[in-house]
């Protein structure tokens, strides 16, 4: 039977072998999160940041849009981004939404370009916007499962191609889950798995800006 010191020596190693396989590991995934990163397109982002009815400003822990002519009482939308994709790749997208509905959009600049790995609270980003009485939250496929866990501390739910990994069907949380037929990613067939995660009243499929006008048209 091997003494203690030699069992203390295979200790050692066995934990400095686990320590070297995690650290390989962070560094992978670090590499990976940097590698393949969906920039905004240029004449989209142009777009959106020379319109006058837009507010633009980069935190350092989001991108905000404003309404440049915003109401007293007024809505946010704090969004979740998809695995590497960066915030300024929405910007064009969610305009519509500044400017027809007047709504203020805070886009999450997530650690390692993976909402999943962002555990900070939702406070973190709608104090960006204090004067909001109501707040959506949405994700677009990585991060509608994070929205997803972040339903119930908001108003309503939004999901953008992507469906909920947390039981939301007993909440009385207003959802609205949009999608593609052509996603090959978060396919109908997925979104349809997932169905039975959303509250029975969850509203599937619809022109962006119409149905999340009607979503706060029906919000109590």
């Amino acid at each position: 039977m091997p003494g203690p010191a030699l069992l203390r020596r295979r200790l050692l190693r066995l934990l400095a072998a686990l320590l070297t396989l995690v650290l390989l590991a962070a560094a992978s995934l670090v590499a990976w999160s940097r590698i393949g990163v969906m920039d905004a397109e240029t004449a989209p982002w142009q777009g959106v940041q020379e319109d006058p009815r837009i507010t633009e400003e980069r935190t350092d822990v989001a991108l905000v849009l404003r309404p440049s002519e915003p109401e007293p009482a007024g809505t946010g939308l704090l969004f979740y981004p998809g695995a590497k994709v960066e915030p300024e790749a929405y910007a064009a997208r969610l305009s519509e939404l500044v400017t027809e509905l007047g709504v203020t959009v805070v886009v999450v600049d997530p650690p390692l370009n993976l909402s999943l790995f962002d555990r900070r609270t939702p406070d973190r980003f709608t104090t960006i916007a204090p004067e909001l009485e109501t707040w959506l939250v949405e994700g677009h496929s990585m991060g509608g499962v994070r929205a997803c866990e972040l339903a119930e501390e908001a108003d309503a739910l939004v999901l953008f191609a992507s469906y909920c990994a947390t039981d939301l069907s007993t909440s009385k949380v207003s959802v609205l889950s949009l999608s593609g037929s052509e996603d090959g990613l978060s396919t109908p067939e997925k979104i349809a798995e997932h169905r039975d995660a959303l509250p029975g009243s969850a509203e599937m499929d619809a022109a962006v800006a119409d149905a999340v006008a009607e979503l706060l048209g029906t919000m109590p």
